[in-house]
């Protein structure tokens, strides 16, 4: 029995708590080493029930349907493995929990494990983890607010900044999380979640300028990451595309945000949403969205999560691929309302959400808009942040906007605007002076 970063005490012999230390700090900051440096781990220890119940539930955070099976396999060695500290029981039954379809059971107990346990470094990042997918920023901000006081030591602490800051953002804090966030930075200089809440700061507020230069000088913190570090890129095309500098975001597009041309559903959003971005703008984003849509189709039948399956859509609808895209909203159709929490978020308000999108590919505005009003209200219930979203609300502007209801696009913005600290971007500030033109036009 040792210790690991956090002071908790593990199941694993003193020569390997390094390795289990650096799969803890590779978690925190999100590096590429994390699931290598997991897998030697459960190589020379695979009865080691907290690491099989970390890469559980890590296979189900990627919302990929075929990582379920090596999620029950995963289970399975925790349970048959060697005894265990009460703590990676729990851990073990929160992986079982989302196993059987209960996400919020199993950050219940994740959390209830912080409740004993304030110091706990992955039980924290877990419940933040988890919260996200669901989206529940309110319940991140508070998890994390509720073990600060004992965090004033520990060793892990700008890792701890860098939730507090993305949850004081996600919930409206903008000042408070961009001073905690670079605190955090400061403190863990490799936290790319802390810099990129700082980044969703300057997003919300409307300074891209700022944003640029925040990223710019910190490219170091993000350069050791996992696939996150194309998120972070994509938040620096955000900030070009804000300022119109089209070109720009594209050739980021290139090089860096699709540089490697996976089909993990989150690396499919940033690129998706990005050139439906572009293309609001009357940007040609040229043959750009076939491989996406090549990807996409093959991952349609997944099922897993409502973000990803709307963000598959996007990029069926941009790649002109109307049958695969029948074919995805006809399976959301069959999802059952009353069946896992996955589930019944696919059924509302993915499914509006998803119709919506289709309509408004097919030009089809009015019913477009009709679709994704009714889902919009309930749209952060699929997860993900405010920026990540902006894109389906800015294509239901859209879509009021072409079909006519300058009443309601500009109620829309209005609100937009005000969810963002009375700032405008770009964004808002072209919509709203053609809902001017427009109404100038109609006397």
């Amino acid at each position: 029995m040792s210790d690991d970063l956090s002071g908790m005490p593990t199941s694993l012999s003193p020569a390997l708590i390094p390795g289990w230390n650096a799969v803890l700090r590779g978690l925190l900051s999100h590096a590429a080493s994390t699931g290598p440096d997991l897998a030697t781990l459960l190589a020379e220890k695979p009865d080691f029930a907290l690491g099989q119940a970390l890469r559980g539930l890590s296979c189900l955070l990627l919302g990929r349907a075929e990582m379920v099976a090596i999620a029950q396999a995963a289970h399975h060695a925790a349970l048959t493995g060697a005894s265990a500290t009460p703590r990676e029981v729990a851990f073990v039954d929160a992986l079982g929990d989302w196993l059987a379809g209960h996400p919020t059971r199993a950050t219940a107990r994740l959390q209830m494990i912080l409740s004993h346990h304030p110091t706990d470094a992955l039980a924290m990042k877990m419940v933040q983890a988890l919260h996200f997918v669901m989206g529940r920023p309110q319940a991140m901000r508070a998890s994390v607010e509720g073990i600060m006081a004992a965090w004033d030591d520990h060793p892990a602490r700008g890792y701890l900044l860098g939730c507090h800051a993305f949850g004081l953002e996600e919930t409206g804090e903008y000042a408070q999380a961009e001073r905690i966030g670079r605190a955090g930075v400061a403190l863990a200089p490799d936290d790319a979640w802390g810099l990129h809440a700082v980044a969703h700061v300057y997003d919300m507020t409307g300074r891209a300028t700022d944003g640029l230069n925040w990223l710019s000088a910190r490219q170091q913190g993000w350069a050791h990451c996992n696939n996150f570090r194309f998120h972070v890129w994509w938040h620096r095309a955000l900030m070009l595309l804000d300022l119109g500098d089209h070109d720009a975001a594209l050739a980021l597009y290139d090089t860096d945000i699709r540089a490697e041309k996976t089909d993990d559903y989150r690396d499919i959003s940033n690129a998706a949403s990005l050139l439906s971005r572009l293309e609001l703008e009357g940007v040609n984003v040229g043959p750009r969205w076939e491989e996406l849509a090549d990807l996409s189709e093959t991952r349609a039948t997944d099922g897993c999560l409502a973000f990803a399956d709307l963000h598959y859509l996007l990029a069926l609808c941009g790649g002109a691929r109307a049958e695969a895209a029948a074919r995805l909203i006809a399976r959301m159709q069959a999802t059952q309302p009353s069946g896992t929490e996955a589930e019944r978020i696919i059924a509302h308000p993915g499914l509006h959400m998803a119709q919506g999108l289709q309509s408004f590919a097919a030009g089809e505005y009015s019913a477009a808009w009709m679709h994704l009003r009714a889902g919009r209200a309930d749209l952060h219930r699929i997860g993900g942040s405010h920026a990540q979203r902006d894109v389906f609300d800015r294509i239901t502007i859209e879509a009021a906007l072409r079909a006519g209801y300058l009443g309601a696009a500009d109620d829309l913005l209005q609100n937009r605007i005000a969810q963002r600290a009375g700032t405008t971007d770009g964004y808002a500030e072209a919509r709203l002076a053609l809902i001017r033109s427009a109404r100038v036009q109609a006397v």
